[in-house]
């Protein structure tokens, strides 16, 4: 087994019988990755941020369906799970020196950190109006995908306001 490829690796990954989640660090390397891309073609901290908040929040709601379908006793599971995301993305990105350089704040705040938490708050509104959508709607949904379009509209819409504001 110590003699295995990359590619030898992969396939056989790829052939196991488990299936294999994507888990936090991951979507860390993901994140810095995405964050690194973005600064080489422009796009402001700020506005990557938003992104990143969402991706904070979206997996921390994965990770607490995942849980209750384990049955896995947690307190508050959604808080709890989104909670693990931030401190396994925002440390990673200090460390990494993405966050925390002089001189790349709006209002006083980092410009990812402000990013993220506006991103966190902006996705969490949307889940809370995809779902009030279905509760206007016998809970289904208008039109197809709802649940991910919503949050993501917000978060486009909140992205084109932040560039406004940056540029």
């Amino acid at each position: 087994m110590k003699y295995l490829t990359p590619l030898s690796t992969l396939i056989l990954l790829l052939l196991s019988p488990k299936s294999i989640q994507a888990v936090c660090p991951v979507c860390t390397v993901a994140v810095g990755a995405g964050l690194g891309l973005s600064r080489v073609i422009g796009i402001d901290d700020s506005v990557t941020g938003i992104w990143i908040g969402g991706l904070i929040l979206s997996s921390g709601l994965w990770m607490a369906d995942f849980i209750r379908k384990r049955n896995w006793r947690v307190p508050l599971p959604e808080f709890t799970s989104t909670l693990l995301m931030a401190i396994f993305v925002i440390p990673s990105l200090y460390w990494s020196k993405m966050i925390g350089l002089p001189g790349n704040a709006l209002w006083g705040i980092d410009k990812v950190i402000l990013g993220s938490i506006v991103g966190t708050i902006v996705f969490l509104l949307g889940v809370a109006i995809d779902k009030w959508l279905r509760t206007t709607n016998n809970d289904k949904v208008y039109i197809y995908y709802q649940k991910v379009i919503v949050p993501i509209f917000l978060l486009s819409v909140i992205s084109f306001i932040f560039y406004l504001i940056t540029s």
